[in-house]
C-alpha cells in the first residue's frame, strides 16, 4: 500500500513546475489557504487539505483542454495518494470531471475554488483592495450583478453550498477570513488607510 504523502514544498514545487502565471499561482494559495481554514473548523488533516487545494489546478495552465484529467496522469505519476488525485479530479465536477464530491474536503474544495475568484475581484474594486476588510454583503452584492466577474460560475458555488449544508453567506464569510490568512501572499493585503 503506498504510505507516500507529499508535503507542502513538494506541492508548491509541482505547481511551480506547471504553472508560470501569477494569477494562477495566487488562486491556488488562495485555496490552500480556505482549505486549510475549513479543515481547522473540521478537525481535519490541514496540511492534506492546504496541499489538495494548492495543486487542484496544477493542469489548468499548459492544458487547459484536459483539465482535472491531465492532473491525475500527473499526480499518479509522481505516487500521490489516490484520495489526494480523486480529491483534485472532483473539483471539476460537471464541467471537465465525472467525479462527485463525495468527502467533506472534496466538497468544500468544490464550493471555494469558484468562490475564491469572486471574493479577490470583490476585494479589488474596493478603494482598499483588500480582503481584511471585505465581507459577504460587499462579495452578495457583487454577486447579483452577473456581468461582475462573469467567469465565476455561481451555480457551483450554490451547489457547494448545498452539498456541505451551509447557508451561502456563512460560506462566503469563511473564504473570505481563510483568504484573510493568505492575504500577503495572494496580493490582498491592499492599502487599509485608503
Amino acid at each position: 500500500m503506498n504510505q507516500y504523502k507529499p508535503t507542502r514544498k513538494e506541492a508548491l514545487n509541482l505547481l511551480q513546475e506547471f504553472t508560470k502565471n501569477e494569477s494562477l499561482i495566487r488562486h491556488a494559495l488562495a485555496v490552500e489557504s480556505v482549505m486549510r481554514r475549513f479543515a481547522r473548523m473540521r478537525g481535519e488533516p490541514e496540511d492534506d487539505w492546504g496541499i489538495i487545494g494548492l495543486v487542484h489546478d496544477l493542469d489548468y495552465e499548459q492544458f487547459p483542454g484536459e483539465h482535472c484529467r491531465k492532473s491525475v496522469e500527473i499526480l499518479r505519476e509522481r505516487l500521490w495518494p489516490e484520495n489526494f488525485i480523486r480529491a483534485v479530479a472532483s473539483h471539476g465536477w460537471g464541467i471537465c470531471s465525472s467525479v462527485e464530491p463525495a468527502t467533506d474536503l472534496e466538497k468544500v474544495l468544490y464550493a471555494v475554488d469558484e468562490l475564491t475568484g469572486l471574493v479577490a475581484t470583490t476585494a479589488l474594486v474596493r478603494p482598499s483592495r483588500s480582503v481584511m476588510d471585505l465581507t459577504a454583503q460587499s462579495v452578495k452584492k457583487k454577486w447579483k450583478d452577473k456581468r461582475f466577474a462573469a467567469g465565476v460560475d455561481r451555480t457551483i458555488i450554490e451547489r457547494g453550498a448545498e452539498m456541505l449544508g451551509i447557508e451561502l453567506t456563512d460560506l462566503i464569510t469563511e473564504t473570505i477570513m481563510g483568504m484573510r490568512d493568505a492575504a500577503d501572499a495572494i496580493g490582498l493585503k491592499g492599502d487599509l488607510d485608503c
